[in-house]
């Protein structure tokens, strides 16, 4: 299945899909407002603004599986993410990313291997995915990756190569 067709929810409850952003390169994380890792929406964040203009989204679905780090509402997740960080980027309702009610779109992003090989279930918080603008993931980054790592920086910068050249 594409990433594009299968059904969200943005933060807000408005149902869509990934396909709202299709011929856009995503940057899906799941995010959490209590984690020792929390302080990467500021790279998120950067990169939104960096690379937004030439086609980058970044997409972030909350998710509590991982320590309880993410209890809050949808509204009050809504509230952390503007005042703390002042995030302009979609955010999704909040999802299960492993387990028995795992969100379709994490069902497609943990069949994809990191840079060691590795797929399979999300690891924590932070977790990164990078899409290209047909909906097809091309590369997993683990939580303790920075969004700005070069690394990261070098897939997203591929992905937009590659995506104006269509």
């Amino acid at each position: 299945m594409n990433l594009h067709d299968i059904p969200v929810t943005t933060l807000d409850g408005r149902p869509t899909t990934l396909g709202e952003h299709a011929g856009r390169v995503l940057l899906i994380v799941n995010v959490a407002s209590r984690c020792g890792l929390t302080p990467q929406y500021a790279g998120l964040e950067q990169l939104q603004e960096q690379y937004g203009d030439r086609g980058l989204t970044v997409v972030g679905f909350p998710c509590n599986q991982f320590g309880g780090q993410e209890p809050g509402t949808n509204e009050e997740i809504a509230q952390f993410c503007s005042a703390t960080y002042g995030v302009s980027f979609p955010m999704m309702d909040k999802v299960d990313v492993n387990g028995a009610d795992q969100h379709p779109v994490f069902a497609e992003l943990t069949q994809v291997p990191d840079a060691d090989g590795e797929a399979g279930d999300v690891a924590w918080n932070f977790e990164k995915w990078v899409v290209d603008g047909r909906g097809e993931p091309v590369a997993r980054f683990r939580p303790q990756t920075e969004p700005t790592d070069p690394q990261v920086v070098d897939v997203i910068e591929a992905a937009l190569a590659g995506s104006s050249s269509r």
